[in-house]
């Protein structure tokens, strides 16, 4: 099986073994993981600082792949206000009036802030594909559209960092139940989630395709194993802290000469 990498088309899930975890133990891994987290909440101090770049965090996965959870360990050290959320759910009408991605480049994180998508434009070639609610000559022309709309981005300063939570349906299943027997998770389960489960293949069909045809060098996309919660956590944090690192920031130079201010 191979190892959780940017994806090189032509890529096949069935390749990624969703419980991969590079040769780490729980507790190696869950302390370099705390590293990792706190050293984004150093970085993210100097990319608002800084104000010219934005990162958007971006998280794609079947149901209980962890999107939620992995968000809440990454970003566990940085500064609420320094962070934007997006959780792209079903069009309202006012968005169904607009192209797809008009919705999406509203929600894109400002210079200095570091963006997170719970779920994103890559649905509407997936939820949109699978169920069926739009034509194929339109959802397939939705991955050239994205390709140019995530390059606009790009050369506009802001960096996106793709991770496809891959999860087995063996361990899917484990964690519905777990929803279903623990009354403190009851809210998290929908009946809508079976529907999705007794699709898995055309997912499966549906998310290769948006990895191959949309991982490109201004986005690639990351398989990410995710069936163990820790090295899931271990990888996203560690590419995040590479990314911040690249950008090579440094303490902005003070506007005015300080040495001439005096308080006291």
């Amino acid at each position: 099986m191979k190892q959780p990498l940017k994806v090189v088309p032509p890529a096949r899930l069935r390749d990624f073994d969703p419980a991969f975890s590079g040769g780490l133990n729980k507790d190696a891994a869950r302390e370099k993981t705390a590293k990792f987290c706190q050293r984004i909440g150093e970085l993210q101090e100097l990319l608002y600082a800084n104000a010219r770049h934005a990162v958007l965090i971006l998280l794609q996965g079947m149901d209980c792949s962890g999107k939620d959870g992995t968000v809440k360990r990454v970003l566990e050290f940085v500064n609420p206000a320094g962070v934007e959320t997006a959780n792209f759910k079903t069009p309202s009408a006012e968005e169904r009036a607009h192209d797809f991605l008009w919705r999406v480049h509203q929600r894109v994180p400002r210079y200095g802030n570091i963006g997170v998508f719970n779920r994103s434009h890559y649905e509407d070639v997936l939820i949109v594909r699978v169920m069926k609610l739009q034509p194929e000559r339109v959802w397939r022309a939705r991955y050239d559209q994205i390709n140019v709309f995530e390059k606009h981005l790009a050369d506009n300063r802001v960096i996106l960092l793709k991770f496809f939570l891959h999860i087995s349906k063996t361990e899917q299943a484990e964690r519905l139940q777990s929803r279903l027997e623990n009354p403190h998770k009851n809210w998290k389960f929908e009946t809508a989630d079976l529907e999705m489960r007794r699709k898995w293949p055309q997912f499966q069909r549906a998310y290769e395709d948006a990895l191959n045809c949309c991982s490109t060098a201004w986005a690639p996309w990351h398989i990410v194993p995710a069936d163990r919660k820790w090295y899931r956590d271990y990888v996203v944090g560690r590419t995040v802290v590479n990314a911040l690192e690249k950008l090579k920031l440094k303490w902005p130079k003070p506007k005015e000469d300080l040495t001439k201010i005096q308080i006291f």
